[in-house]
């Protein structure tokens, strides 16, 4: 009778362990996948921010470049704020 009760309850134990085993398998994979994620984005970030830079020194260029240029720059500026626009109504009608 204690050898059955032993038995079972080193049954339940196994089917614990097994269950944790699993539980830990699982989280140590997603970890793996956030893990690739974030790096992947960082990667992202660090091309958008080469970009940018650029772009912001070329735009700062053509700012000091004198009278000639003004009306190249507004029309860039007034085509970047439309570009905004599109963008932002774009992404709120996907979301809806």
């Amino acid at each position: 009778m204690l050898d059955a009760e032993n038995k079972r309850m080193a049954e339940n134990l196994a089917t614990k362990v097994s269950r944790l085993k699993s539980l830990a398998y699982e989280i140590d994979r997603e970890a793996d996948d956030q893990n690739e994620y974030l790096d992947n984005m960082d990667s992202n970030f660090l091309s958008a921010t080469g970009l940018l830079t650029g772009s912001v020194k070329r735009f700062s260029t053509m700012v000091r470049s004198g009278r000639d240029n003004r009306r190249i720059l507004c029309y860039v500026s007034v085509g970047l704020v439309l570009v905004f626009f599109l963008l932002y109504y774009l992404v709120s009608r996907i979301q809806r």
